[in-house]
C-alpha cells in the first residue's frame, strides 16, 4: 500500500534581483530535497526575484528575468522527478500577480496566484500585485514562447485549484493567506486536500515565531492533514530580516523545525509522514465530517505521479517534535547579526566603523558584531564553505580561516572613542574595556579642536560667543553647543571609516554603525545628522528594556565583565559640562520621561492605534496605583508635544534593523506627518476637560466623607 510520503520545505537566504544567485539557492535546495528522498519541494513566497524587489516589480525586466529562471529550473536534470513549487511574480492579461508556479518534469501543472495580499506595516503588495479573487475558479494561461519551446505546452491552468497525484491531494496557501480570518486551508481540507502548502515571505519581529507556529499547529489541530511551510531567511537588501522557521506539521504537531536565525544561505526540512494517520484523525472528527459533506469543490489538476514508493511499509516515520523558541534577548543576539553579516558581505566592503559612547546603546551595537563573528567562526567550523569564502573576500586574504571570534572582531570592527571636554573618564575606560575584551582595533580621539573651530568660525563672522546653561548661556545657545559635538563626530566617524584601513595599509573601507535606539527616535531624543547618521543601525528597531536584556545576555554568554558597569551607569548624552567632573546630564532627566513609560508610549501610539486622548484614556486605567489623572494627562501632553516637535528628524533616521512593532521609521512603516501643530489644541482641551471632571467628581467625594 502506498501510504508513506517524503515532502521537503526550504529557508533561502534570497537577495532581490540577485536572479543568478537566487536560481542556484533553488537548485541546491531542490538537490539536497530529492538526496533525502522528497518527491515534493516547497520554496519560499517570490523566491525567484527576492522578496524585496519593490517597485521593481513595475519594471518589464523583473517579469522577463523570472521567466528566464524558471525555464533554466524547467531545464535542469536537477529539477526532474520531483514536484518543484517555486514563487514569482507573473503577468496574465496585464494583471500582475504574486504567484506559485508549481512543476514536474518539465510541464508546468499549475500557476496559482496569491488570493490575500500583505497591505499593512512593511507590506505594500497591493502596490504592485492583484489579488486573485476568483474562489475555485481557473483559466487558461498562455505560456510565453521561451516556455512553449521548453514544455510543448500552449497553455496551463491558472488560479485556484488543487494538485491531485495518484495517492494525494496538494493545496496552496501563500503567506498571508494562513494569517486571514478564513484561511483557504479550511476548505481545501474539507474538499480532501491532505497536504497543505504555505510559502512566505514573513519578517522578524521579536516575539512573533510563537504566532506564525500556532497557526500552522491549530489549522493541522482542526481540520487535519499535513502542513509545509516555507520562508524566505536573511537580509533581502532592506531593513527586514527574514527569519526563516520553516516547518512541517501534521494533525497539530510539529515533525520539522528549521532554525530562525542562521548563516547558511540554503536549509532544507524533510519528513516522512504517513498519509493514513491523516485519514484516520479526520474520520472521528464528526463535525469536520458533515462540513465537508456540503463544501464547494475545488478544480483538481490531475498529475501523473505519486509522492509514495511502491514498497514503502519498512520506510521509518518522522516523529513529532517540541518547537525550542529563542528568548527575545537570545532573538536580538541572532537575528541583527545575521542582518549585518549580510550587509557586510553584500556590501562588499571591509568592516564595521562605531563611535563606542561607553553607554548600553553603543555597546549592544558592539556585542552585535561580536555576535556575528561567533556566528561566523561556527558556521565556519560546521564547513560552511560560502561564509568561509566571504569572509576572506571581507578581510582580503584568500588563505585566512576565521577561528576565534575575538581575533575576527579586530579584523572587522574599528571602535572609537571620542572624548570631549564634556566626557568623563569612567565612560572613556568603559568604551576601553568593552573594546579590549571583545577584541576590536580601538581608538581614542579629542573632538575639542574641531569643536573649537567651529564656533570660533561662528563667533568670527557674528561676533557672538554661545554659552552653556550652566555658564549663563540661552536654552538655544545650550543646545546648539550640544549639537556641534554630536555632528562633529558624525562627520569624525566618516572620516575615519573611509580612511582607518588605508593608514594601516589594508584595503577597503568601513561601514558607520548608529546605536540609536527605538525609543530615542521614537521621541526624536538625538541630533539631527549626528552619530546616529550613519550607514546602518543594528539597535534602531529594539527598545532599550529589550537591549539591556540583551547587554545582560552577552555578560554571561560571551563572558564581556566590563558590560556590568555600562548596565550600571546612567544613560547620558554627555554633552553639557561636567559638574566637578561627574555627569551632570541624564538622558531621562533631558526627555523629562522614562525609558519604560517610552516603550508604552510607543507601543499606544502604533499598535494600539491612540492619539493623545485615547492614550490618555488608557493610560489613565494602566497608571491608576501610580497617577493621578492630572499627572497621567501631564504626561501624555509631555510626550506627544516632544514626539511631534521632533518628527521631522524621522526623515533622516538611519536604515535600521526592524526588530518591534512601534518602530518610527518613516520609510515604509509608519507613515505619519513630520510638520504637526506641536501644540495638539484640540486634542489636549478634550484630555483636559475630562481631567476637571474627573477632579471635580474626586472633590465631590471628599465633601461627601464626614
Amino acid at each position: 500500500m502506498r501510504r508513506k510520503v517524503t515532502v521537503a520545505t526550504c529557508a533561502l537566504n534570497q537577495w532581490a534581483l540577485d536572479f543568478e544567485g537566487n536560481l542556484q539557492r533553488i537548485l541546491k535546495s531542490i538537490e539536497i530535497a530529492k538526496h533525502r528522498g522528497a518527491r515534493y519541494r516547497l520554496g519560499p513566497e517570490l523566491e525567484i526575484c527576492g522578496y524585496g524587489c519593490w517597485d521593481h516589480y513595475y519594471e518589464s525586466d523583473t517579469l522577463l528575468h523570472s521567466l528566464q529562471v524558471l525555464a533554466a529550473l524547467l531545464e535542469s536534470p536537477v529539477t526532474q522527478d520531483i514536484i518543484c513549487d517555486v514563487g514569482m511574480p507573473v503577468m496574465h492579461r496585464n494583471v500582475r500577480y504574486n504567484c506559485r508556479v508549481i512543476f514536474l518534469n518539465r510541464k508546468i501543472l499549475l500557476i496559482r496566484p496569491k488570493m490575500a495580499l500583505a497591505n499593512e506595516g512593511n507590506y505594500r503588495e497591493l502596490r504592485w500585485f492583484t489579488p486573485w479573487s476568483r474562489s475555485r475558479q481557473t483559466e487558461e494561461y498562455f505560456l510565453p514562447r521561451m516556455l512553449q519551446d521548453l514544455t510543448k505546452q500552449e497553455t496551463v491552468p491558472f488560479g485556484d485549484a488543487v494538485l491531485s497525484t495518484w495517492d494525494t491531494c496538494i493545496g496552496s496557501e501563500v503567506c498571508e493567506e494562513l494569517w486571514t480570518p478564513h484561511s483557504p486551508h479550511v476548505d481545501m481540507g474539507l474538499d480532501g486536500v491532505e497536504i497543505f502548502t504555505n510559502a512566505s515571505g514573513s519578517h522578524h519581529v521579536l516575539r512573533k515565531a510563537h504566532a506564525r507556529v500556532d497557526l500552522v499547529t491549530m489549522a493541522t489541530t482542526k481540520n487535519g492533514g499535513i502542513y509545509l511551510l516555507a520562508n524566505q531567511k536573511g537580509c533581502d537588501g532592506d531593513r527586514l530580516y527574514y527569519d526563516g522557521c520553516a516547518l512541517i506539521a501534521m494533525n497539530g504537531s510539529i515533525f520539522a523545525q528549521g532554525s530562525q536565525f542562521s548563516l547558511d544561505d540554503v536549509e532544507v526540512l524533510t519528513a516522512t509522514l504517513d498519509l493514513e494517520d491523516i485519514r484516520s484523525y479526520r474520520a472521528e472528527i464528526s463535525s469536520r465530517n458533515l462540513a465537508a459533506s456540503r463544501v464547494s469543490p475545488y478544480p483538481r489538476v490531475k498529475v501523473d505521479f505519486a509522492l509514495s514508493c511502491h514498497e514503502d511499509l519498512l520506510e521509518p516515520v518522522s516523529e513529532p517534535i517540541e518547537w525550542k523558541y529563542h528568548s527575545p534577548a537570545e532573538e536580538i543576539s541572532l537575528g541583527p547579526a545575521c542582518w549585518l553579516w549580510d550587509f557586510l558581505r553584500r556590501s562588499r566592503q571591509a568592516g564595521f566603523f562605531l563611535p563606542l559612547s561607553g553607554g548600553v546603546d553603543s555597546a549592544a551595537t558592539a556585542c552585535l558584531v561580536y555576535s556575528m563573528c561567533h556566528q561566523v567562526c561556527e558556521a565556519v567550523k560546521r564547513g560552511n564553505l560560502e561564509v568561509l569564502a566571504d569572509v576572506r573576500t571581507i578581510v582580503s586574504q584568500p588563505s585566512y580561516t576565521p577561528q576565534d571570534p575575538r581575533e575576527l572582531c579586530g579584523r572587522i570592527l574599528t571602535t572609537c572613542y571620542m572624548a570631549s571636554e564634556n566626557s568623563s573618564q569612567e565612560t572613556c575606560d568603559r568604551a576601553r574595556e568593552l573594546a579590549q575584551q571583545i577584541g576590536s582595533h580601538h581608538i581614542g580621539l579629542h573632538i575639542d579642536p574641531a569643536v573649537k573651530a567651529l564656533v570660533g568660525l561662528f563667533s568670527l563672522v557674528t561676533g557672538a560667543s554661545p554659552r552653556f546653561a550652566v555658564h549663563g548661556g540661552s536654552d538655544r545657545e545650550n543646545l546648539a553647543l550640544q549639537n556641534v559635538q554630536a555632528r562633529v563626530r558624525m562627520v569624525i566617524a566618516y572620516l575615519f571609516a573611509q580612511l582607518s584601513l588605508w593608514s594601516r595599509g589594508a584595503p577597503g573601507g568601513l561601514l558607520v554603525l548608529g546605536s540609536a535606539n527605538v525609543d530615542e527616535s521614537l521621541l526624536g531624543y538625538l541630533t539631527k545628522y549626528d552619530c546616529s547618521s550613519a550607514d546602518i543601525n543594528p539597535i534602531g528597531g529594539i527598545s532599550k528594556t529589550d537591549l539591556r536584556a540583551f547587554v545582560q545576555l552577552c555578560v554571561e554568554r560571551f563572558q564581556l565583565p566590563a558590560l556590568q558597569s555600562i548596565l550600571a551607569a546612567p544613560a547620558t548624552a554627555e554633552l553639557e559640562p561636567l559638574a566637578h567632573g561627574r555627569v551632570s546630564q541624564t538622558d531621562e532627566e533631558d526627555m523629562g520621561m522614562t525609558y519604560a513609560e517610552l516603550s508604552v508610549y510607543g507601543r499606544l501610539r502604533k499598535v494600539a492605534k491612540t492619539g493623545p486622548y485615547s492614550m490618555f484614556c488608557k493610560l489613565l486605567d494602566m497608571w491608576r496605583d501610580t497617577c493621578s489623572p492630572r499627572q497621567v494627562a501631564d504626561k501624555v501632553k509631555c510626550f506627544f508635544s516632544k514626539y511631534s516637535m521632533n518628527r521631522h528628524k524621522m526623515t533622516t533616521l538611519t536604515p535600521a534593523y526592524h526588530a518591534e512593532s512601534y518602530s518610527p521609521d518613516d520609510n515604509r512603516f509608519d507613515l505619519r506627518p513630520f510638520l504637526y501643530n506641536t501644540r495638539w489644541p484640540w486634542q489636549f482641551r478634550c484630555i483636559e476637560n475630562q481631567v476637571l471632571q474627573l477632579e471635580g467628581r474626586q472633590r465631590q467625594e471628599l465633601d461627601g466623607v464626614d
